[in-house]
C-alpha cells in the first residue's frame, strides 16, 4: 500500500500516525494492498481556494476527498481492485477548532476526518439520512478498532 502524507500546513503533525491509520483503514475496508492514497496538510488558505474551486463553498473546511480511480471496499467473497484511491487535503488548523468544539484533542479530530475522507474516497456519502447514518456509523466503529489497536501495542 501506497500511502504519502504531506505536511504543507505549518502546523505540528504526526505524518507516520496518519499513515499508520489510514493503512489501518483501507485494510479494514479491504482496499487492494496496492492502492495508493496521498494526504496533504495545508492552511486555511489553501483549503478555502480548493472548497471554492472544487466544491464551489466560500472559506476554509476540514477535509476535502479526491477521489481517482473509484475504487470501493472489497466484499468479503472477491478481490479489491488495484489502484489509486485518492488524494485528501486536511486543514489542521479548522480540524483544532472543531475538536476543540467537540470536546477532544487537535489529533482526534484528525484521525476522525482521515478516516471521514477515506470512507468518501471509498463511495460513501452522508446527503441522506440513511447514508448518513451507514458512513458515521462506521466511521466510529473504525475510530474505535483503531484506538483499541493501538492501545494494545
Amino acid at each position: 500500500m501506497s500511502i504519502e502524507v504531506l505536511n504543507e500546513s505549518g502546523h505540528e503533525l504526526d505524518v507516520s500516525a496518519l499513515a499508520a491509520l489510514s493503512r489501518f483503514v483501507m485494510d479494514q475496508m479491504r482496499v487492494h494492498p496496492e492502492a495508493e492514497l496521498c494526504i496533504k496538510a495545508v492552511d486555511e488558505e489553501t483549503i478555502a481556494e480548493l472548497n471554492e474551486r472544487w466544491m464551489e463553498k466560500e472559506g476554509p473546511t476540514d477535509v476535502l476527498a479526491f477521489p481517482m480511480d473509484e475504487l470501493r471496499p472489497g466484499l468479503v467473497n472477491e478481490e479489491p481492485e488495484e489502484g489509486v484511491l485518492g488524494d485528501l487535503v486536511l486543514c489542521p488548523a479548522v480540524a483544532a477548532r472543531q475538536g476543540e468544539t467537540a470536546g477532544h484533542d487537535t489529533e482526534a479530530e484528525i484521525e476522525l476526518l482521515t478516516v471521514h475522507g477515506i470512507l468518501h474516497l471509498l463511495g460513501y456519502d452522508h446527503a441522506e439520512p440513511e447514508e448518513h447514518k451507514e458512513m458515521f456509523g462506521l466511521q466510529d466503529e473504525l475510530l474505535v478498532r483503531w484506538r483499541s489497536a493501538e492501545r494494545q501495542q
